[in-house]
């Protein structure tokens, strides 16, 4: 089996201390029995279940791990036939014969186990048995999101596609709903805070579907771009139950619970903006949705809420969660990751490499494998970069290091000669001059302050303020010599520049009439 990231150990860690059993975590995280066992004996082995211990981070799981096995890929002898293949059971040709056929016509070497084993893959059709499943007061609640159409936007003046985001607690079918814009991984985990605080407590579990959205459905699965919500899970203390794909009926009690929303109370009805549309809805919750007489359990899930669950459900943290979302992103050249328009510097040696990006409400955390690699303040504005001038090379460091107004603060130290020189190169073409300026300044922590001074009144006596000019004052020796000070410097006048004979003078009287 291909070895699991450091992120789905940590969980496996964390289900185990909460008295989550081998069949029952494997099943639930598509983990074999075997696999579930052999990472439950060594946290063991380490001491990692010990819930009186913080999870092991990534480091310490590093060292007892070790690196990841390199992954398999089982690839199928049938793949280079699937269209025949599919073409044939078109036809309503049997597998036996399909497997002939693959043989004589087309030079196909696999068993006939391989074809049975590619059509009950993908073709499975069998009806299988459903039970209903019933759960104690806070044992579960069930979250999906579903289309609410359109809706006016007051921010951007325009109508959007809305989103009704639902909870419901399965025993009292109590619900929470909120409408937002997006389904984007920090819209999904503020909805559960709010949802959390909204019934003042946590269930033990939450069943999720494979969600329909561009964000949810690939990060919840993934052992970086899930983990957000599996630390919301953590910090919150309960267990991510995700549903098999294409199996809604294991979260029916949700689905249902959209379905009523969408028909008693956005059918016919229009709200001024987004806020209005929650405020409405929540007292549509606890007014009609709370009060009614559920089909199933035949109470109001308002009354069996407040009775019976209420008290069931596990205390709120007192701290607030903190992580927001994660990224992966490509070091570029100039030692930057770009996330969400946004831009964090990173050592320069994992140019062209991908880390991954921890965003949390205030701090941005960086990873290259199990290693810390960066953290940074969270820019707040597109286009804005935070930048540590460590992470560049020797030789660009030194030139991030010392901006022009630090090169003349620096001149300003060591005397007015060098300050002098340093303002006149940098008023000039600053760009192109600080080069220069910083090789200038250095030279005193060679040669000294005293004879850079003395260098810099020598080349400016003579109307040459050129770092070139200093460095060969100074390697000569002359910055001791006297000044010639009969000499003087040259100034040509601007007007020495000034054409001799006016414009017109080059044209006959025939062309300035024209």
């Amino acid at each position: 089996m291909e070895g699991l990231h450091v992120n789905e150990i940590r969980e496996l860690i964390y289900r185990l201390r909460q008295g989550q059993g081998v069949r029952e975590l494997a099943r639930e995280q598509r983990l074999s029995r075997n696999t579930v066992r052999k990472y439950r004996d060594l946290a063991a082995e380490h001491g990692f279940l010990d819930g009186g211990r913080a999870l092991p981070d990534g480091e310490a799981l590093g060292r007892v791990l070790g690196p990841p096995p390199a992954p398999r890929h089982m690839r199928s002898t049938l793949e280079p036939f699937v269209e025949v293949v599919e073409t044939l059971l078109a036809g309503n040709v049997e597998m036996m014969a399909i497997w002939q056929r693959l043989r004589q016509d087309h030079g196909y070497t696999g068993s006939y186990s391989s074809v049975r084993r590619y059509v009950a893959r993908a073709h499975s059709k069998a009806p299988e048995a459903v039970c209903r499943i019933e759960t104690k007061p806070g044992e579960e609640a069930q979250v999906d999101f579903g289309s609410a159409g359109p809706q006016w936007d007051g921010d951007s003046g325009r109508r959007r596609r809305a989103w009704a985001f639902v909870m419901t607690l399965s025993w009292s079918r109590h619900q929470y709903v909120e409408f937002v814009f997006d389904q984007k991984i920090e819209t999904w985990l503020s909805c559960h805070e709010r949802a959390f605080r909204w019934f003042g407590g946590v269930p033990t579990r939450v069943v999720l579907d494979n969600l329909k959205a561009g964000v949810i459905r690939p990060d919840l699965h993934d052992p970086v771009l899930g983990e957000p919500y599996r630390r919301l899970a953590q910090h919150y203390g309960f267990m991510i139950s995700p549903n098999r794909p294409h199996t809604p009926r294991h979260k029916g009690k949700v689905e249902s619970g959209v379905h009523y929303v969408k028909r008693n109370f956005l059918a016919g009805q229009s709200f001024a903006d987004l806020e209005a549309l929650n405020e409405r809805a929540q007292r549509w919750v606890l007014e009609i949705a709370g009060t009614r007489r559920h089909g199933t359990t035949h109470e109001a899930p308002l009354g069996r809420f407040v009775q019976a669950e209420r008290a069931t459900l596990h205390p709120l943290p007192g701290e607030p969660f903190d992580l927001v979302a994660t990224y992966r992103a490509k070091v570029h050249r100039d030692c930057h990751v770009a996330v969400d328009w946004r831009y964090y510097s990173v050592p320069s040696r994992l140019i062209g490499q991908t880390v991954e990006v921890y965003v949390s409400r205030r701090i941005v955390e960086i990873y290259h494998g199990m290693a810390l690699v960066a953290t940074h303040p969270v820019a707040r504005e597109r286009g804005e970069r935070q930048t540590r001038t460590e992470h560049y090379p020797a030789h660009k460091r030194a030139f991030m290091d010392n901006p022009p107004q630090r090169c003349r603060e620096r001149a300003e130290a060591l005397g007015p000669w060098c300050a002098r020189v340093v303002h006149g190169l940098l008023d000039e073409r600053p760009a192109d001059r600080l080069r220069s300026v910083q090789a200038l300044l250095r030279l005193a922590d060679r040669v000294g302050q005293a004879r850079l001074e003395a260098a810099c009144r020598r080349a400016a006596h003579y109307g040459d303020a050129s770092y070139r000019r200093i460095k060969t004052i100074l390697d000569a020796g002359l910055d001791s010599a006297e000044l010639d000070e009969s000499a003087t410097v040259a100034t040509v006048a601007v007007s020495a520049y000034r054409y001799a004979r006016e414009g017109g003078a080059f044209f006959d009287g025939e062309a300035r009439s024209c």
